[in-house]
């Protein structure tokens, strides 16, 4: 596929391909000359002769160390692209004004010897709902789009700790998709329509939508997304970036607006596996994966044959449309070429799993949203958010219902002894789901289509987003990892993989040596000029 001409977007930039091949970008500064290694495409986005698109937090940490870069060129970069770029995506809800500050804190660091850990200088974007004392957090609903919350959550804290810069707040859909029974994802009141990077009438995925659009096209080197149920990984597999759901517990949901204790998670995403890694280092405040890792998956992801003898289930659902399904075809042979055994699996207890979550997500919802209101400015309680919509009209532009969270209020309470078998039962079979088909086949992990192609956004139809892979995992509280695997009709789709409980690390192994054999089988990616790229027949 030849690059395409995106002047139209930005006539002062110079366009580029975003990621390994495709969409527009910026040159933020000259090449800095010295730099060694090889030199990027003459039109890459560039920092001090640092390709945006391709660049890894250890590589960025590198040239810190040596003084050949600082955090500061490297934030403002990001800021400019954000200016020139998010217009057309609606991305991002808004830039921290701290941001330069907290970059030149971490270049007196770097000078003076005293960096804190691997995201030191590394710009970082937040999903809305994790809640942040010096910008607004509104899960994306004008109800809590007033002050701030008077503290950090606690992984914004470990960020801060870690020297990260918290660059902005990046739009999400509202409620995460917990609001509405047809909402539309990647919309929400205070930020209003998130694009797909690749295709701009067609759909982010929720409820990460604006933490994995924003990656695509390379508007921060990491971002903080959040899951109940595939909200980290459907948005990174749809807008061809890596997103990692990690195990129940592991990252602090203090501070986070919740929908249910018992599945939700924040997790990071990023443009490669390794920068995720380092990121969930820091999110986890454990040594899942420690600071000095990042060669160990490097090693992981480069070394021949770090594929041979693993075994992985592929679940096929041919449920996601026939060119999904030739795609995974595709994806298991370059797996068994690299050395993998790849077998074919069903996990049982689907049915019943789909039948048995939303009916407790109701309880947990009610439970958890009142302690959350509790601590904020506006509506107290969920009774109070429901009137709060119902007279407030621009919480109403794309769709007007709200009976999820009316279903809520009249769910039964979490001490209901209804509910309480209803998630006893969900929890075993979820677990039972994912280890009795590691241990039947003998498996490293499962895989499965992380999402179809993206769909086109239609606020009066909502969105056509039945896609089971990602509940297993998320209901057993196991973690996930959404890696590219190539396009459909220039639509990415992401390969998930799931593993055991608290297996993160090896997942996060995995996933790199799953990445490095993909990668090369990626089509090329840009940003459209228009909703319906020219290239492209009306209507696919």
């Amino acid at each position: 596929m030849k690059k395409r001409s995106l002047a139209a977007l930005t006539a002062a930039l110079v366009v580029t391909p975003l990621l390994a091949a495709g969409a527009p970008g910026q040159r933020a500064a000259a090449a800095e000359p010295g730099t060694g290694g090889s030199s990027p495409p003459a039109d890459a986005p560039l920092v001090h002769g640092v390709d945006l698109d391709t660049v890894t937090i250890p590589e960025l940490q590198a040239r810190m160390k040596r003084g050949s870069l600082t955090s500061s060129a490297l934030t403002r970069a990001y800021l400019r692209r954000i200016r020139a770029v998010d217009p057309k995506l609606n991305a991002v809800l808004r830039t921290s004004p701290t941001a330069l500050r907290q970059a030149a804190a971490s270049d007196a660091r770097h000078r003076h010897g005293g960096v804190r850990g691997p995201l030191d200088g590394i710009p970082v974007l937040l999903k809305d709902n994790v809640n942040t004392r010096d910008m607004p957090t509104t899960a994306g609903s004008l109800a809590l789009a007033g002050s701030p919350p008077e503290t950090d959550a606690v992984l914004v804290g470990k960020l801060r700790a870690a020297g990260a810069v918290i660059l902005g707040k990046a739009n999400m859909s509202e409620w995460a998709n917990f609001r509405a029974a047809k909402p539309t994802s990647g919309w929400s009141a205070v930020g209003g329509q998130t694009n797909n990077p690749y295709v701009l009438d067609r759909n982010p995925c929720g409820s990460s939508s604006g933490s994995a659009a924003a990656l695509a096209a390379s508007l921060a080197q990491v971002a903080i997304g959040t899951e109940t149920d595939g909200s980290i990984v459907c948005p990174a597999g749809m807008n061809g970036v890596v997103g990692h759901k990690p195990s129940l517990g592991l990252v602090s949901q203090s501070g986070v607006v919740p929908i249910s204790a018992e599945q939700d998670t924040a997790g990071p995403m990023a443009r490669n596996v390794i920068d995720t890694a380092l990121t969930l280092s820091v999110l986890s405040g454990r040594d899942t994966v420690r600071a000095d890792s990042a060669v160990g998956l490097t090693d992981a992801a480069t070394r021949p044959g770090g594929l041979r003898g693993k075994r992985i289930g592929l679940w096929r659902l041919p449920s996601l449309g026939t060119e999904v399904d030739a795609l995974m075809t595709r994806t298991a042979a370059r797996l068994r070429a690299a050395g993998a055994r790849v077998v074919e699996v069903t996990p049982p207890y689907q049915e019943r799993l789909a039948e048995l979550e939303f009916p407790a997500l109701l309880s947990e919802f009610h439970r958890d949203i009142d302690a959350y209101l509790a601590t904020r400015d506006g509506p107290r309680n969920l009774a109070e958010l429901i009137e709060f919509n119902r007279t407030h009209p621009a919480e109403r532009t794309c769709f007007a219902g709200q009976e999820l969270f009316e279903q809520a209020l009249d769910a039964p309470g979490t001490t209901d002894p209804r509910y309480r078998a209803m998630r006893a039962e969900l929890t075993d079979l979820s677990r039972r789901s994912i280890d009795e088909t590691m241990v039947a086949h003998d498996l490293d992990a499962i895989a499965s289509p992380a999402n179809p192609p993206a769909w086109t956004t239609d606020c009066a139809r909502g969105d056509n987003d039945v896609i089971p892979s990602s509940t297993p995992a998320a209901v057993a509280g196991y973690p996930s990892l959404s890696v590219p695997a190539g396009t459909v009709d220039e639509l990415p789709v992401g390969l998930l993989l799931m593993a055991g409980d608290h297996q993160d690390a090896e997942l996060l192994s995995l996933g790199a040596a799953v990445e490095d054999r993909l990668d090369a089988w990626r089509a090329p990616r840009y940003l459209p000029t228009s909703p319906h790229n020219p290239s492209r027949p009306e209507g696919r």
